[in-house]
C-alpha cells in the first residue's frame, strides 16, 4: 500500500480516476505512479496556520482568558480543511484549563496545492498555539516555563472550552512527574546552563511538553464499525473487519481481540482481507480510532459466538452456562479448572447441535454529542495523555540544529497489543 494515514483520505481519488480513464480508453490495465518530485509537488501536506492571539494571566501565573483567530491555509480546494480547522480549535487548550476562551477559525483559499489530512489532523497546530504562548509569557511573569505549564494543568472536574469534561485529568500531573524524574530534567538543565555559559556560538535547551489528544472522529456518524467472525468445525476462526492495515499493526490487534474474547490461542485465529462485500459502510481508518472501533465490533461478534458456545459447554461440563469460562484454548467450569474440554471439542459439539457458529458484530461509540454550529458538546470518547522532554542544540551562526535526546511518557491504558 505504501504511504499512510491522512494522505489516503481524499486525494487518491484523482489518481485513481486517471488510472480508470486510461484503462477505459486503452482497454488495458493502467498503473499510475508518481516519482518523488511529482508526489511532493502535486499532493497535499499539513495545513499552515496563521494565528493572532491575546491572552491574560493572573499574577500567580494562572491562565485567565484567551482570544484567538486561527486562519487555515486550505490551498486551492476545501478538501478536509473544515474538520482539520475544527480539531485545531478543539485542541488549542492542549492540557491547560482556560476559564474564558473566544476562538474564531477561518479557511482561506490560496493559489497553492490543496492541503489535506496529515498526522494529528489540526491537533498539532492548535497545541502549538498555547505552547508558544506559555513559552513567550513565562519570562515576562518571572516563572519557570515548566512550572508555568504545571500550574495550569487541568484538574479533576474541569471542562474544555467546548464543554467536555476532562476525565482522569490527574494523570497529567502523574505523567509530568514521572517524566521529570526519569529524564533527569533538573540535573540536565543545570548541565545545559553550564554548557551555554561556556559556549559562545552553540546553545542547548531542554523543554517539556504535555499532550491531551481527543480520540474519536469529530463527525459522530463516523464513530461506528462492523465485523464478521466465522468459527469453523475444526475450531479455527476467521475475522473480517472494516479497518485498513497500513503498517500500524491494526490487523494484529484484531487477531488479539478475537483470541482474547474467545479464549483461544493466537495461532487459531486468521484474518481475511478487508472487503466491503463482507463488512459494508466502513469508516476511514483514521483519527487514531481504527483499533477502538473495529476492535469493538470484533469483540461484539466474538461475544455473541461465545455466549452460544457457553450453553453447549455448560451441558458438556454439567454446569450452568454462567459458570463456563473460556481461556488458553480450553473451556472450564468456574471453581473446577480440572473439569474442562478443549475449544475444538465444544465447537464440534455445537456444530452437531446446529448452533450458529458465525456472527456479525457492530460497535458505535456511545456518549458522543457535538454541535458544529456552536462548537459545543463532547466529541471525544476519551483523551490520550502524554508528555515529552526534548533537548536540542542550535548553531547560532548557521541555524543548524540537532535533537540530542527525547524522553516520552504516554499513558496507554490497557493496551490491546502491549
Amino acid at each position: 500500500m505504501g504511504g499512510g494515514f491522512g494522505g489516503k483520505e481524499m486525494q487518491p481519488h484523482g489518481f485513481a480516476a486517471i488510472a480508470a480513464l486510461g484503462a477505459k480508453l486503452t482497454g488495458r490495465p493502467v498503473r499510475v505512479r508518481l516519482n518523488r518530485t511529482q508526489d511532493i509537488t502535486m499532493t497535499g501536506k499539513r495545513h499552515p496556520f496563521h494565528i493572532a492571539w491575546k491572552v491574560g494571566f493572573s499574577q500567580e501565573g494562572l491562565l485567565q482568558a484567551l482570544d484567538a483567530t486561527l486562519t487555515c491555509d486550505g490551498g486551492w480546494s476545501i478538501d478536509l480543511s473544515e474538520p482539520v480547522l475544527g480539531r485545531a480549535l478543539c485542541h488549542l487548550d492542549n492540557s491547560y484549563w482556560i476559564p474564558n476562551v473566544h476562538a474564531y477559525g477561518q479557511i482561506v483559499k490560496t493559489n497553492k496545492t490543496s492541503n489535506t489530512a496529515y498526522r494529528g489532523f489540526g491537533g498539532p497546530q492548535g497545541v502549538f498555539l498555547i505552547e508558544d504562548i506559555l513559552g513567550r509569557v513565562a519570562p515576562q511573569l518571572g516563572i519557570d516555563p515548566l512550572e508555568l505549564r504545571r500550574r495550569n494543568f487541568y484538574k479533576p472536574g474541569q471542562s474544555t472550552p467546548y464543554g467536555q469534561l476532562v476525565k482522569d485529568a490527574d494523570r497529567l500531573e502523574t505523567i509530568w512527574g514521572q517524566l521529570s524524574d526519569e529524564a533527569e530534567v533538573d540535573a540536565r538543565r543545570a548541565e545545559i546552563r553550564a554548557f551555554n555559559a561556556s559556549s559562545p556560538h552553540v546553545k542547548r535547551a531542554l523543554s517539556m511538553t504535555p499532550i491531551k489528544f481527543g480520540i474519536s472522529f469529530n463527525f459522530a456518524a463516523f464513530n461506528q464499525a462492523g465485523a464478521l467472525v466465522h468459527v469453523y468445525k475444526d475450531g479455527s476462526i476467521l475475522v473480517n473487519h472494516g479497518g485498513t492495515e497500513m503498517g500500524q499493526g491494526l490487523h494484529t490487534k484484531m487477531l488479539q481481540v478475537a483470541a482474547t474474547a474467545l479464549g483461544v490461542e493466537l495461532h487459531q485465529v486468521r484474518l481475511a482481507p478487508t472487503r466491503t462485500d463482507k463488512v459494508p459502510n466502513t469508516s476511514a481508518t483514521a483519527a487514531s480510532s481504527g483499533a477502538d472501533l473495529n476492535g469493538g465490533a470484533v469483540k461484539n461478534a466474538c461475544e455473541q459466538i461465545r455466549d452460544r458456545l457457553a450453553k453447549v459447554a455448560g451441558r458438556m461440563l454439567g454446569v450452568d452456562e454462567r459458570d463456563v469460562r473460556f481461556g488458553g484454548g480450553f473451556v472450564t467450569a468456574l471453581g473446577a479448572p480440572v473439569n474442562r474440554v478443549s475449544w475444538g471439542e465444544v465447537v464440534k459439539a455445537a456444530y452437531f447441535q446446529r448452533v450458529q457458529l458465525f456472527a456479525a458484530g457492530y460497535y458505535r461509540t456511545e456518549g458522543l454529542h457535538w454541535n458544529p454550529e456552536i462548537m459545543q458538546g463532547s466529541p471525544f470518547k476519551y483523551f490520550a495523555y502524554g508528555a515529552a522532554a526534548t533537548e536540542v542544540e542550535v548553531d547560532e551562526f548557521t541555524g543548524a540544529y540537532r535533537v540530542r535526546r527525547v524522553d516520552i511518557v504516554h499513558d496507554v491504558g490497557d493496551s490491546l497489543s502491549p
